[in-house]
């Protein structure tokens, strides 16, 4: 039996399971800063969401999680930049499999996601995909290639339907207590 495997089960069921759903940030907080590969000052992870092995979740400064996130750090690493909003419900997935496999093969990759980006309610971001600085995953997409940076993105497939303002300076500020 794997030791290392066994504990980060245990980590990942205890928060899962019981922690990720206690309405007190603070505790929460303490819980992220010990098991993610990092928990970057001022980011805030509402109840309800669930990591697949968080010692390969790297969260950068200031971002917001929104409630029922699920980040599948289960073989490959999920790495957010500064000020990015994930949205209620969004899927954020670093493995799946080849459908062409005979043996149905693991396949998947590092899934990087650049400064201020906006992910929107139950969007979902594919393994191995970087979406840019300042891009925007509009709800309910499906993003299944690179984004550019200050692009807007939308549907399933999502493609490009506009442009962000590259002037952003905003700083995100979310940190209520008991969500």
């Amino acid at each position: 039996m794997n030791l290392r495997l066994l504990a980060g089960g245990l980590l990942a069921l205890g928060y899962n399971s019981f922690v990720g759903g206690v309405p007190f940030r603070a505790l929460r907080k303490i819980y992220l800063k010990v098991w993610l590969g990092n928990l970057g000052t001022g980011t805030g992870v509402q109840m309800g969401c669930r990591f697949l092995n968080g010692r390969k979740v790297y969260l950068g400064d200031r971002n917001v999680i929104n409630f029922g996130c699920l980040l599948d750090g289960r073989k490959f690493n999920i790495r957010t930049g500064s000020d990015v909003s994930i949205g209620p419900e969004a899927s954020i997935l670093t493995l799946g499999h080849d459908p062409q496999s005979s043996d149905f093969a693991d396949r998947g990759g590092d899934v990087v996601i650049g400064n201020r980006v906006w992910i929107g309610y139950r969007a979902i971001i594919l393994p191995g995909i970087t979406i840019g600085e300042g891009a925007v995953v509009g709800a309910g997409a499906v993003v299944t290639k690179d984004v550019e940076p200050f692009s807007i993105m939308a549907g399933n497939p999502a493609r490009k339907i506009g442009e962000r303002s590259k002037g952003l300076s905003y700083r995100l500020n979310y940190d209520p207590m008991f969500l």
